[in-house]
């Protein structure tokens, strides 16, 4: 869930009103200053019993380059075996997060 705010910009100054928590005035401003997102995915998978693992940055990156990550993402490829948390791509579009596996893939 969460509460429903406005946020306005006069001045360069970022105000927030409506919201029920510090939290949330936290969250509005950090939108609209530095907007970030868990990107979500899948990888190939080389010799495995499944043919994809999905994946995930391991934290939100810049909304900015969702694009680029989808990019490194889509032309990577692993071997199996493959575990939770295994690092898929160290350094996802320049951003210094990685991409980390959210399943485990056997060997086939």
């Amino acid at each position: 869930m969460g509460c429903q705010m406005t946020v306005s910009v006069e001045k360069g100054e970022i105000k927030v009103t409506g919201n029920n928590c510090k939290r949330g005035e936290i969250y509005a401003k950090k939108e609209v200053t530095d907007p970030r997102r868990v990107v979500t995915s899948s990888v190939r998978v080389k010799n495995g019993e499944l043919m994809r693992v999905s994946v995930k940055t391991e934290t939100d990156i810049p909304k900015d380059k969702i694009f680029d990550c989808m990019a490194d993402i889509f032309k990577a490829e692993v071997v199996a075996p493959v575990k939770i948390g295994d690092i898929i791509i160290e350094n996802c579009a320049g951003t210094g997060i990685a991409v980390v596996a959210t399943r485990n893939v056997g060997k086939r």
